[in-house]
């Protein structure tokens, strides 16, 4: 039986990001990482009234790629190699912190003027450790350039790596997988087990592993390789699916730092309040300070 129901079921925390609610699912005291995949924010669904928006500030990153996928609204990225465009619905935005980036998330002021809704999922996906020093990168991802399936009720969207018979066009660090499904009731979508690690987030709707019922708001890991389906309720579903290979060890992570090494993480934090990040040349005003009370996990 243990192959066919969950390992883990995880219900995310409630954060404050940029005056914006997310759901924290990874990491969590139960699970640092499913595959590569270190962190894993559920952003609304939510409004922003007229004359209102989303305000990160910019801010550090190290030792990862950051994923911003949406479902509803638009997010204005700037970051410190110049990047300036608006993450729309379906479109992937790959960054590359590895030795160091700095970015910054927002409304655009043309979004501002209208009442509008935004929902997605923020995720980060840490670098193995031959490539953490790498050089910062952005890479853009129109939805037209994913893979796309669909048969018996169930449409697929490929977002990065290798699953289902497909390869996404993100170029990706290791063995990784994360897709987008949607089904109709009574659906089903197979977990792919060539991949080590791997897990389900219910965005929408419900959905039975096993005999078993889960709702939206939950992080479900499995067991390494099992054979499972998941099927959709009556009101359909809609999930994030993801995992891939176990990474290389555990990572120290403190606050948007993530490494393998706890003195690379005390030298990003140093290199923050000194100002030896770089800026972002469209967002130089502001900044997020080092919080000093963020505890350094491993």
């Amino acid at each position: 039986m243990s192959g066919t129901t969950p390992a883990l079921v995880i219900l995310p925390r409630a954060h404050d990001v940029g005056g914006f609610e997310v759901r924290r699912a990874l990491p969590a005291k139960e699970r640092q990482m499913v595959g590569p995949f270190i962190f894993f924010d559920e952003m609304g669904p939510g409004e922003f009234l007229e004359g209102t928006g989303l305000d990160v500030r910019p801010h550090p990153h190290i030792g990862l790629s950051t994923v911003t996928y949406l479902f509803e609204g638009s997010i204005q990225h700037r970051d410190s190699l110049g990047s300036d465009l608006a993450i729309v619905p379906g479109d992937v935005n790959w960054m590359t912190a590895g030795r160091g980036i700095t970015h910054s998330e927002r409304s655009s002021s043309e979004s501002r003027q209208v009442r509008r809704r935004m929902a997605g999922i923020q995720s980060w996906v840490a670098l193995p450790k031959e490539a953490e020093e790498t050089s910062p990168d952005f890479a853009h991802h129109p939805a037209a350039t994913l893979p796309l399936a669909g048969e018996g009720g169930l449409q697929l969207r490929l977002i990065a790596g290798e699953a289902w018979g497909m390869k996404a066009p993100v170029a990706v660090s290791s063995p990784l997988f994360y897709a987008d499904a949607v089904l109709a009731p009574g659906a089903v979508v197979p977990m792919p087990d060539q991949h080590e690690e791997r897990a389900a987030y219910v965005i929408e709707g419900a959905v039975t592993v096993g005999e078993d019922r889960h709702e939206a708001g939950r992080m479900l890991i499995f067991h390494p390789r099992s054979g499972l389906a998941l099927r959709a309720g009556p009101e359909g579903a809609r999930l994030l699916l993801l995992g891939g290979a176990a990474m290389d060890g555990p990572r120290y992570v403190f606050w948007n730092f993530v490494s393998s090494s706890h003195d690379r993480i005390q030298q990003a934090k140093e290199d923050w309040k000194a100002g030896r990040f770089p800026k972002v040349p469209t967002d130089s005003v502001e900044f997020i300070p080092l919080p000093e009370t963020v505890r350094v996990r491993a």
